[in-house]
């Protein structure tokens, strides 16, 4: 059985993301086939649903790397999203993205989408790094990553968040020598 925090991802198409930067919850949950709540429409989910639904105008190939719902348990519950910033770039390096709504946190579903993140990060060839951005004030963010070997590699200004440490893991184990 599995535990009660495994979480899997469902994917958020362009037609519930456009739905919900429209706020119509309904036309949105109907589009993805699970309920999504309010946390969907906040100003900062419709900040990333518009981002998000730009890229893939841009290349509709990058879809497959984007967003997804973090869904739990039999019946669909939706906690949070998660996905990749792109496909990987130039020397196999993606980014990682995820958020719990409020009602979920401090339940280990943060840590279990980490880790779902990483488990289908390891699963395709092309990905060889996996890198997470932090506000370096961040702390639940900063604990969810620990235990999982990332790396602090450097900081970054991001336009939209500020100062953010950046953190980087393989994307599958190095073996021993």
């Amino acid at each position: 059985m599995r535990s009660p925090r495994h979480v899997r991802f469902v994917e958020l198409s362009g037609e519930a993301m456009s739905a919900l930067l429209d706020g119509d919850l309904s036309k949105a949950s109907r589009a993805a086939g699970v309920s999504l709540t309010e946390y969907f429409v906040t100003d900062r989910a419709q900040w990333l649903w518009r981002f998000r639904l730009d890229q893939m105008a841009a290349d509709p190939g990058h879809a497959r790397w984007m967003v997804r719902q973090a869904v739990i348990g039999s019946r669909g519950l939706v906690l949070g999203h998660a996905g990749f910033h792109g496909p990987p770039d130039g020397v196999g390096m993606v980014e990682i993205g995820y958020a719990v709504a409020p009602d979920f946190r401090r339940r280990g579903y943060a840590r279990s989408t980490l880790a779902e993140l990483l488990r289908r990060a390891a699963t395709e060839p092309a990905v060889t790094t996996v890198q997470a951005t932090i506000a370096p004030d961040n702390v639940a963010s900063l604990a969810t990553i620990s235990g999982f070997g990332f790396v602090e590699v450097g900081e970054q200004w991001d336009e939209e968040d500020g100062r953010e440490l950046i953190f980087e893991v393989p994307a599958r184990p190095v073996p021993p020598a």
